[in-house]
């Protein structure tokens, strides 16, 4: 313990007693409500109110250890065992208390049963949990999320099961992933089904893939005047599977952000104001990582000066911010995030926040701000308005000669699609090598047929401007330039910084 802790006060992870409390409720409750949520620290020995080291008697130190030890073997279930030690502050003695995040929840005093024992640490205070929070601390003792739970009575239809399996392979040949069929025998490995007597039964995950079953599964997309929550300039509301869902939300943001032509000298660079990965980056999260007990909703919001996107419940099963913050993850529903990491819409665990950051310092903004509450978690990308090296496309195809009039339109026309639609299905185009050589035909998907498409209009341009106008990530870029290249579609000459592209026809 540190003076520099002591001014702070207490926090979500520490409490002061000047002293000990004859009625043990008074600090069980807080032992009980650190071992739910992300541990902490109870102090004895420090004023709660003007955080003056009183410090306790020498004589009277231990006898105060084993009260505490005796107190929390007695009241709390399942057993919590604190590290209870003297430690030395500003020349005092003061016995602390050290509480791990419990990995049997919910743990609760049993003296007032489950309902009514069950705390939970907000802010400085312990409070007690309500029954939503409750469950949500039961299935983490239990090791289930819920989106693995049987949906009673949602009955899995033919239909759904084969557009599921469809869009999930659309989704790994756009990324770039190794193709391979899925069918319901993966979908139910995958626990997003399982084995009924006569039908299969349909897990959560399912249900939240496939259809609007769940009133609380949908996006609320909003852009506001200004800075603050006041008044709307255009609102939308998604619904349907949830991959749908941030397909549409990130349109929503494409559409309502700036997209310009950034002047470098005499380097003309066509870009979004905000990086595109960083957008579905933060959309993709808020639905991976929400509180699917939670009946709220994952909101998009577009201020003046930033992109605020909001997901239902707080930080996961005793993981600290700083946690979060280094790129460690816990997985509060793993089944949706395994099915993301399938269709290639999640690369790695506990890489997000650190992606959204390096896009934003790559872009040249204010570092991202990642905002922790107790019901939620929220992460603001902070816009930058649009200098004088910036021109829009309408005073681009003004100014310049036809040929590059003609190329901001197919451009815009291009990223008007991709804001109307992020992420379409792939199609599979036909090209051949020779006249009437069925044997050579090569198949080429959807993105690689927009990546040529692009090149031969700007033989200069990068792999990351191709990503943000294709909405797909780089790495997924990359991988279809290789196979172009492997294939004799491209041919690259000169160096990766002031090279070009040539596109070979066939």
């Amino acid at each position: 313990m540190t003076i520099e802790e002591i001014v702070h006060g207490e926090s979500k992870n520490i409490e002061f007693k000047v002293m000990l409390p004859k009625d043990s409720e008074k600090y069980t409750k807080t032992i009980v409500a650190f071992a739910n949520t992300q541990g902490g620290r109870l102090i004895i020995g420090i004023d709660d109110e003007t955080h003056e080291v009183a410090g306790v008697d020498g004589d009277a130190a231990f006898q105060i250890m084993d009260k505490i030890a005796n107190a929390v073997s007695d009241s709390c279930i399942p057993q919590i065992v604190p590290d209870i030690e003297l430690q030395t502050v500003d020349n005092r003695t003061v016995v602390v208390a050290t509480v791990i995040p419990g990995p049997n929840r919910p743990y609760y005093l049993k003296s007032k049963g489950k309902e009514n024992g069950t705390f939970i640490r907000v802010a400085g205070t312990s409070r007690p949990a309500h029954p939503e929070k409750i469950k949500e601390l039961e299935m983490e003792g239990a090791r289930i999320s819920w989106d693995e739970l049987t949906c009673v009575g949602y009955e899995a239809t033919e239909k759904e099961i084969r557009k599921l399996c469809r869009d999930i392979m659309k989704y790994r040949e756009r990324a770039g992933l190794p193709g391979h069929k899925v069918t319901r025998t993966q979908l139910v490995n995958w626990k997003l089904l399982k084995n009924g007597e006569d039908s299969f039964l349909a897990s959560n995950a399912f249900v939240l893939l496939t259809s609007d079953y769940f009133p609380f599964s949908k996006t609320q997309c909003a852009v506001f005047k200004g800075k603050e929550r006041r008044v709307f300039l255009d609102k939308r509301e998604f619904t349907g599977p949830i991959y749908e869902q941030i397909e549409n939300a990130a349109a929503f943001v494409l559409r309502n952000i700036q997209l310009g032509a950034r002047i470098e000298g005499l380097i003309r660079k066509e870009d979004y104001e905000l990086p595109v990965e960083a957008i579905r980056e933060m959309i993709i999260n808020a639905h991976c990582h929400r509180n699917l007990s939670d009946s709220s909703c994952v909101q998009v919001a577009v201020y003046d000066d930033r992109l605020e996107v909001t997901s239902p419940g707080g930080l996961y099963n005793g993981i600290t911010y700083e946690e979060v913050m280094n790129g460690r993850s816990k997985l509060r529903n793993r089944v949706i995030a395994h099915i993301f990491n399938q269709m290639g819409l999640v690369e790695a665990w506990g890489t997000g926040i650190k992606r959204i950051m390096e896009a934003a310092e790559e872009y040249e903004l204010p570092t991202p701000k990642v905002q922790v509450f107790d019901d939620m978690f929220r992460i603001n990308l902070y816009r930058r308005r649009l200098s004088e090296a910036w021109v829009s496309y309408s005073d681009l195809l003004r100014d310049r000669p036809s040929g590059i009039r003609e190329f901001g339109e197919r451009i815009e026309e291009s990223s008007e699609k991709v804001r109307r639609k992020f992420g379409e299905s792939s199609e599979k185009v036909r090209r051949k090598k020779g006249e009437n050589s069925e044997e050579n035909v090569v198949l080429l998907n959807e993105t690689q047929s927009k990546i040529l498409e692009l090149i031969r209009k700007n033989s200069r341009i990068s792999a990351k401007a191709l990503a943000e106008l294709l909405s797909v990530s780089s790495r997924a870029v990359e991988k279809n330039i290789k196979l172009l290249k492997n294939q004799g579609f491209l041919i690259r000459h000169g160096s990766p910084k002031s090279g070009y592209w040539e596109v070979i026809n066939k």
